[in-house]
């Protein structure tokens, strides 16, 4: 079945339609701390969600583990949920790739509705069928593939963000620009692309962003229907990610998270230039994104003392293949490279460049 991407303009009006659509056993509603006094007011008054029992659970990605899991689980199993029950999962990526994990495993299954309160999930977490959690300080290391049976985004929730939170989903919408070519959707590459890096970030125009949204989200819903289980070129989908993952982790060993976005941002600056090193990729294209990522999203400070361990977080990547690092790369916009290695030499002259070009 075909995950519905339904994009909302009053979503208190479209969830009960969606709702009713739906025969389900149980309807069970999962938000966090920041969702459930922010957004769940929007859909507090349809009388199915009034029914449904909610958990609400702590916000933050350090939250995104085996105990919280384990809570959900067990407050599913104490209020009744069945094969045939329905749970909403409201709030940004950390809660849409747990609470679809949740769903994927209790019982061997149950159905989910995904509805995404950041850029960031909107983009990213809550389409295409990545759910999981953080083990052991590495991310998203346990999960499981499973797609929300609908996702609904009303980009009125987008203007409760702070712009740490918008850039944050931003940075997911540059990549997918980046994927595109003009033999597969000349509109993204043309208008996408260049929109995208000429966007006024202190002074949003939300519905040119909400279009912009659309378009990057039709990216990756082409991308992930050729290849849902990761097994081809869905890996595209992790360019900037190799890199962004290391800078994530690390930030949280040193106490100082960062976003997610925002190392995915520095993560594509790094595979951009490991992509010119490598394939060619036009510098002139390279350094108007590194512009731009520096101008908007600042910098991650370490030093090359911490080289080796960044080396040692990458090589924990899922995307790794018989003991090498691997990464997506580009030859150029559209032209995708996947399951790309690259040595530690070539790693550090990278990390060399995002040093001299970020100024640390």
């Amino acid at each position: 079945m075909k995950q519905q991407i339904i994009r909302s303009s009053l979503i208190e009006k479209d969830l009960a339609r969606l709702l009713d659509e739906w025969k389900y056993d149980g309807l069970f509603l999962l938000t966090d701390e920041n969702t459930d006094k922010i957004c769940f007011p929007l859909i507090e008054k349809i009388p199915e969600i009034q029914r449904a029992k909610k958990y609400c659970i702590a916000s933050g990605d350090h939250h995104k583990n085996i105990e919280t899991l384990s809570a959900v689980w067990k407050f599913l199993t104490e209020n009744g949920a069945n094969r045939k029950s329905l749970l909403i999962n409201l709030g940004g990526g950390m809660l849409t790739d747990l609470g679809g994990f949740a769903a994927a495993t209790f019982k061997r299954g149950i159905r989910f509705i995904n509805i995404p309160t950041t850029l960031l999930g909107a983009v990213d977490a809550a389409v295409g069928g990545k759910t999981g959690i953080n083990f052991r300080g590495l991310k998203n290391e346990i999960g499981v593939f499973a797609s929300a049976i609908a996702v609904l985004i009303d980009a009125d929730f987008f203007k409760t963000l702070d712009r740490a939170n918008l850039l944050s989903g931003y940075a997911e919408m540059l990549k997918h620009a980046l994927l595109t070519s003009d033999a597969a959707n000349p509109k993204v590459r043309k208008q996408g692309f260049m929109s995208l890096l000429q966007m006024d970030m202190e002074n949003l125009n939300y519905p040119k962003l909400n279009d912009l949204l659309f378009e990057s989200i039709l990216v990756k819903e082409r991308i992930v229907e050729e290849d849902l289980a990761e097994q081809g070129i869905r890996k595209a989908l992790n360019l900037g990610h190799t890199f962004g993952h290391a800078f994530e982790s690390l930030s949280h060993e040193l106490k100082k998270p960062v976003l997610h976005g925002y190392a995915v941002a520095w993560g594509i600056v790094c595979e951009l230039y490991l992509s010119f090193i490598k394939l060619g990729f036009d510098k002139d294209i390279l350094l108007k994104i590194a512009y731009f990522v520096k101008e908007n999203y600042g910098v991650f400070t370490f030093d090359c003392h911490q080289y080796s361990r960044l080396h040692e977080l990458m090589q924990h990547d899922k995307k790794n293949e018989s003991g090498n690092i691997c990464f997506t790369l580009l030859k150029a916009i559209g032209a995708i490279e996947i399951n790309q290695t690259a040595g530690l030499k070539e790693i550090d002259e990278t990390l060399d460049f995002y040093c001299d070009f970020f100024h640390i």
